[in-house]
């Protein structure tokens, strides 16, 4: 009988030793699972595909640094302040006039030729946004600093596609999840360019040129090539004029001022230009232009081809054309 007790007390032990290895081992099996799953880094993330293939950056941005004007308008557009931006050497080195309310307190990071890396990488950024011509010298510098994404390419590839300033700016909404208000803005910026058509349209004479001068000639902007052209004269229904090329900026020489039978003239000044605008402005070719008999000649600030870009420019440029025209 004690043989038999001692017995059954150790196969009862012997037992409990077994369920309790099962027991450990289901509860190591019920644990793995959760080592397994380990998106909890890969959903705080998001990847962006772009010309120099893909960049992994964090689900909520909180510093983007970029480098380009066009850049600055797309936050800014969808309420985001870049944690750091680039300057216009020519104009200045500082913030771009029509951006510098917005900006207040914004580190600058030199231009976007030449980035200053010390600054960016004080920074400490997130992301970094360039344009293809940026990447061509320093893409691989700013991508050790942070995930670095290269937007932007020649817009004559896009031909006829007159919306494809929109391009980029859905590409940093979509980043921030603000797709509806990207559309929302463009919507609005295309309403206010419809209406201001509508009194275009109503005018006898509008033929406008756009011209740029610059330290040593006269240029005179196409019809197409670029979005600053495209909205005047797609967007808005000014007429080329017989001098306007069809995609290209082209040098005028003095004797083909004669040619430019413009209604409007959109005059933008280099900064460095002054000695050259006051021998057009000296040339009795210059004074048989139609805009300047009608006064008609419309000087700008030197930033419709940053402006042209981005919602905040071009509703800008709706503006000035509409002070052009009253």
């Amino acid at each position: 009988m004690v043989r038999q007790r001692a017995a059954t007390i150790l196969l009862l032990t012997l037992l409990m030793l077994v369920l309790a290895a099962c027991g450990k081992t289901s509860e190591v099996s019920e644990e793995k699972p959760q080592q397994q799953d380990t998106p909890v880094e890969e959903s705080g993330t998001q990847t962006i595909e772009h010309l120099k293939g893909t960049a992994v950056v964090p689900q909520k941005i909180e510093r983007m640094v970029v480098l380009s004007a066009a850049y600055i308008d797309h936050m800014l557009t969808i309420g985001e302040k870049p944690a750091g931006v680039n300057v216009e050497v020519r104009y200045g080195g500082d913030y771009l006039p029509y951006f510098a309310d917005q900006l207040e307190g914004v580190p600058t990071v030199g231009s976007a030729d030449s980035p200053n890396l010390e600054a960016i990488l004080q920074i400490d950024p997130d992301v970094i946004v360039i344009e293809s011509r940026t990447a061509e010298n320093t893409y691989d510098q700013l991508e050790k600093i942070a995930p670095t994404i290269v937007l932007g390419t020649e817009w004559l590839d896009y031909e006829d596609d007159a919306t494809y300033w929109t391009q980029d700016l859905m590409t940093f909404a979509g980043m921030y999840n603000k797709v509806d208000l990207a559309k929302e803005k463009i919507t609005e910026v295309e309403q206010q360019a419809e209406q201001l058509k509508a009194k275009i349209a109503q005018l006898d004479q509008k033929k406008l040129a756009y011209l740029r001068v610059r330290e040593k000639t006269l240029q005179i902007y196409a019809a197409k090539g670029h979005p600053t052209n495209t909205l005047l004269y797609h967007d808005l229904g000014f007429e080329p004029t017989t001098v306007t090329p069809a995609e290209q900026r082209e040098d005028l020489s003095m004797e083909k001022i004669a040619d430019i039978d413009a209604n409007f003239v959109v005059l933008e000044v280099d900064p460095n230009a002054e000695d050259y605008l006051n021998n057009i402005n000296a040339s009795s070719l210059w004074k048989g232009v139609p805009a300047l008999n009608e006064d008609q000649v419309y000087t700008t600030d030197s930033f419709w081809l940053f402006k042209g870009w981005g919602v905040i420019g071009r509703s800008e440029i709706i503006n000035e054309v509409e002070d052009m025209i009253q």
